[in-house]
């Protein structure tokens, strides 16, 4: 039998459901014993690097292993961006790439290319296979190492000729998954020791108490400690929630700003952060001044990176949560009957001005609470983060810290295969829509009903805003000649709509655009001068050039 097709029956024996990528002469062996796999549906996108966005969105939701396949040549470097994406996000994906047959290696193939080489800094494993008989065995040996540990993406270049090699049947390998260590429990009670004397303190939430906000919650009242999040942890606590204190760092509140630079708490308490730059508002010395700080993180190479930590707990986030809860209860201590709810700015605003914001939240108005929200990254982000409510847990996905424009646009349709049953609605840009827009039709092709927003101000907002604060001017290049959007979805045949006011939006334009057997575009055309609320942002780019 063809090595390839070993390579399928492990990616199907292990639960394997989509497969993300653009099929191409390198990869044509795959895709062709692919037909015999009905379980594995390839997911045949516009763009290789719309495909890895996909598959590191659905490996996000689905908490399970992603498959991304890509040509030699250029179909493996568009795959790197997404590669890059899931190494910061921690996300298990198996990139797969095809390659020149190992007889042409070095002679100026058509689309040669040492892809290797490229993803090793931004993969766990990459390697080339240069024998039919060892293509299982690394394709195994990756998976492994991508769920092992500290998650992330990993990467296997098959040649033509080894993909087509004949090699005996097999049985299908078990995966051998290698778990974080055990936590330690005499840092554990250290901990405990440390809380129940410093009674003042607040605790840090990243991305990395995804799948621990209950207990997260549960600290939090048993401390009574308000709760911060950094903004790729936007959306994984709801915003009436009493000890939830908001989003800070970049487009964080006030209030959550003012708690963090000049509150009284004696500790911090930082859960699943790595304490990057977005997270701390440009590495704000005042995070951590003066105070006793406690780090849990799988990651032990986050610890002491920038702010020293007098306590890291290296190992999972749900055991040593868990075991902290329990630690803290058996000395005594109790969730009270009632909690207090924190001071924090109100949302509110009786304005009707036509602005960014201000359609935001007339969109959550109109759409299920349980709506997940895939952000592109551009000025609008600015708002989400600072003015969208958090009406329930994990419908949010932002990913600030790396910041792919188009990847939300992608990111909602590896969130809505991963989750079927959950409204999804991706809020992007002109700008990020003309490098990814016509995702919409991988959209259309597979019958997903999301609702795609565009907010269309016929400029790259965040780079006009960021240049004209910085240096009080902005390059002409930087606005173009608007594009009605919507005619473009028009001419796709998908459904859509046109807002030009504030009176545009309504449930019934909304109800039009949800629900269907397919995606729609919301066009939003709109120019905003407001000043995002960036935080300190641009004052941090601004320092650089003193």
């Amino acid at each position: 039998m063809k090595a390839v097709r070993n390579v399928l029956e492990f990616l199907e024996g292990n639960g394997v459901k989509y497969v993300f990528g653009i099929p191409a002469g390198s990869v044509n062996a795959f895709y062709d014993q692919l037909l015999d796999f009905p379980e594995i549906t390839p997911i045949v996108t516009k763009h290789e690097g719309a495909a890895s966005y996909m598959a590191a969105s659905y490996a996000k939701y689905s908490q399970q292993l992603s498959v991304c396949i890509g040509s030699s040549g250029p179909g493996g470097t568009n795959l790197l961006t997404g590669a890059a994406n899931a190494m910061r996000e921690h996300l298990p994906i198996l990139f797969l790439t095809g390659a020149v047959p190992v007889s042409t290696m070095g002679l100026n193939a058509s689309q040669e290319l040492d892809a290797q080489a490229l993803f090793q800094p931004i993969a766990k494993y990459s390697v080339t296979v240069l024998d039919s008989a060892d293509l299982l065995d690394e394709i195994v040996k990756a998976t492994q190492i991508a769920l092992s540990g500290i998650p992330g993406p990993v990467h296997v270049a098959m040649p033509i000729d080894v993909q087509m090699g004949n090699v005996e049947k097999l049985p299908i390998p078990k995966i051998e998954i290698e778990r974080h260590p055990p936590i330690d429990a005499t840092l554990v009670k250290q901990v405990a020791d440390h809380l129940l004397q410093k009674k003042k303190g607040f605790i840090f939430a990243g991305q990395g108490v995804r799948n621990s906000v209950a207990q997260v919650l549960e600290l939090a009242e048993l401390l009574n400690w308000p709760i911060v999040a950094t903004p790729v942890a936007k959306g994984l606590f709801r915003e009436d929630h009493p000890l939830f204190s908001g989003v800070f760092g970049f487009a964080g509140k006030d209030d959550t700003s003012l708690l963090v630079n000049e509150g009284d708490a004696e500790t911090l308490l930082v859960l699943g952060s790595s304490l990057g730059e977005t997270a701390t508002s440009n590495y704000n010395p005042n995070l951590a001044k003066d105070r006793f700080v406690i780090q849990i993180d799988f990651d032990s190479t986050v610890f002491n990176r920038k702010y020293p930590v007098d306590v890291p707990i290296h190992g999972d986030m749900s055991e040593g949560l868990t075991k902290l809860i329990e630690e803290l209860k058996a000395r005594g201590l109790e969730r009270p009957t009632t909690v207090k709810a924190i001071g924090r700015e109100s949302s509110a605003d009786t304005e009707e001005e036509f602005n960014t914001k201000n359609v935001l939240r007339k969109l959550q108005e109109f759409l299920p609470s349980s709506t997940r929200y895939t952000i592109d990254i551009g000025e609008f982000m600015a708002y989400v983060i600072h003015d969208m409510e958090v009406m329930e847990e994990d419908t949010f996905d932002i990913n600030v810290h790396f910041g792919a424009m188009g990847s939300g646009l992608s990111a909602a349709i590896g969130s809505k295969l991963a989750e079927p049953n959950r409204p999804v609605v991706a809020i992007t840009g002109d700008g990020c829509f003309f490098m990814h827009g016509m995702e919409i039709l991988t959209a259309k092709e597979y019958k997903l009903p999301i609702l795609f927003v565009v907010m269309n101000n016929a400029r790259l907002g965040m780079v006009y805003q960021g240049h004209t604060l910085q240096y009080k001017r902005s390059h002409p290049s930087f606005e173009q000649e608007p594009v009605n959007i919507a005619a473009m979805a028009e001419a796709l045949n998908i459904p859509n709509f046109r807002v030009d006011s504030f009176e545009d939006l309504s449930q019934n334009v909304l109800n039009a655009l949800t629900y269907l057997k397919g995606p729609a575009i919301l066009e939003v055309a709109l120019v905003d001068n407001n000043i995002p609320p960036m935080g300190d942002r641009v004052k941090f780019l601004s320092s650089f050039g003193k």
